[in-house]
């Protein structure tokens, strides 16, 4: 009988010829680790950092976290308390004072959008000046770049002494950043395909999709009372460890470096002359936005955080509410944000305040716009008119408005504050009344604060 052994070792010598042949591929390279971040904290301005730089310095210093930042704006704006320069001029040194100031507390990782500083109290034209669509991308690859565990950035909410802007930007475009960045239909021209990476014709970036954990708001509204148990709160008067000083004044430390900004550089480096680190003192009270992992809404920010990714988070997203009848409503940001709590799941800020609020300055002009809607099959005419405290005066919007069927109408009201109006919450409340055939049909209360100066910076 002819033995079959020669056959088979004669098919084991070709099988390994024929492998050897099958070059083995090179690893892999994992997503660049020099830039990976535990905190990415999205801001407007260069100091903006300043509000929340106690707690960033107990998570750098005493608990080794890495954190980087992404500011807005170049701070572009506003004044000049140490030197001549203005506009552009003024956008490279406070890039500068914004790089050495983070730079003392380690952070080398700093990123600038270009948006304009656009002073005002309208989200939406921040939004609109800062080109919202390329200033959104521009962070999605950064979150992609960076993947943070936890995203830190301002509170998307229209509160009464910080209703800047570019504040509200910054937190929007965070938020939106947090719900798309892990999406690989999002901006996918930034996400990875094949590739000889020696090949200088490569196309598409080569970033892979990241989901954040974690997402929390700060403020720094004239009134603190809103925000008390919504979040982790950090003592400043604490001790670093690692540093054997408060880290209230490692706060003033870092905020001293923004010399331009006269309520900020010098009154930092004011402070610390004279020791008195009181207003650095104030606890950094955090506002929790959603955790993705297993955590409470008042436990350490990073409370849950395991290494390694998790799977992208889909968010409700935008889905119109039907209206029946003839209504009111405040629109603008305010309108906004309606609907932007909800599309992000981040609803329960809409609990935050009682009512709608803003801060404004004694004689200063106050501008509501209001939409009237009509759901019905037929035009209807509503009259709109305000109810003011004594002295207030209403320059724009009492009037009949005709409202086309299933349409309608937005109105710029604006109404003029006495020139002498005292500092404090004004009592009563503005009221807008809608009225159509004989019947209110709805109304809007704002509760309005005198304070003093300009918008925060």
């Amino acid at each position: 009988m002819l033995s079959l052994r020669p056959v088979f070792i004669l098919l084991g010598v070709i099988t390994a010829v024929r492998a050897a042949e099958i070059p083995k591929a090179p690893p892999d390279l994992p997503p660049d680790q020099r830039f990976k971040t535990d905190i990415l904290l999205i801001v407007a301005h260069p100091d903006d950092e300043t509000v929340v730089s106690a707690y960033l310095a107990k998570a750098i210093f005493d608990e080794h976290k890495r954190v980087s930042v992404i500011f807005g704006t170049r701070g572009n704006g506003g004044g000049n308390e140490a030197g001549n320069e203005q506009a552009d001029a003024l956008s490279t040194v406070r890039e500068i004072e914004a790089r050495e100031a983070l730079a003392a507390f380690g952070v080398l990782h700093v990123w600038f959008l270009d948006g304009p500083d656009t002073p005002g109290q309208d989200v939406l034209r921040s939004l609109e000046t800062w080109h919202h669509g390329e200033a959104l991308a521009k962070v999605v690859r950064l979150v992609r770049l960076t993947r943070p565990e936890v995203i830190l950035t301002w509170l998307p909410v229209y509160v009464a002494g910080e209703n800047h802007g570019d504040h509200q930007a910054s937190s929007v475009i965070a938020t939106e950043a947090f719900d798309l960045a892990g999406d690989p239909t999002v901006f996918p021209e930034q996400l990875s395909q094949p590739r000889n990476r020696r090949d200088i014709n490569n196309l598409t970036e080569g970033l892979h999709p990241w989901q954040p954990k974690k997402l929390y708001f700060f403020s720094d509204a004239s009134h603190v009372d809103f925000q008390q148990g919504q979040g982790p709160s950090y003592n400043p008067k604490a001790v670093s460890p690692a540093q054997g000083v408060s880290y209230a004044r490692l706060a003033a430390e870092e905020m001293a470096y923004h010399l331009t900004q006269g309520d900020t550089g010098q009154f930092a480096t004011d402070a610390l002359k004279k020791g008195d680190l009181k207003f650095f003192e104030e606890p950094v009270q955090l506002v929790f936005g959603k955790s993705l992992v297993k955590s409470s809404s008042t436990g350490d920010i990073l409370e849950g955080i395991t290494p390694g990714s998790i799977p992208y988070a889909r968010v409700s997203g935008y889905q119109a509410s039907e209206k029946s009848g003839l209504s009111i409503e405040l629109a603008g940001p305010w309108a906004f944000y309606r609907e932007f709590w909800k599309a992000h799941d981040i609803l329960q800020l809409a609990s935050l305040l009682k009512q709608p609020e803003v801060m404004i300055s004694p004689g200063e002009k106050l501008t509501l716009p209001i939409t009237i809607t009509n759901s019905e099959a037929t035009a209807r005419e509503v009259t709109l008119q305000a109810i003011l405290p004594e002295g207030w005066r209403e320059e724009r919007g009492r009037a009949v408005y005709p409202v086309d069927a299933r349409g309608s109408y937005t109105v710029q009201t604006v109404l003029q504050s006495p020139a002498g109006a005292q500092k404090g919450w004004v009592n009563p409340d503005i009221i807008w009344k809608a009225e159509a055939g004989g019947k209110e049909i709805g109304s809007i209360h704002m509760r309005v604060l005198i304070g003093g100066g300009g918008l925060p910076q």
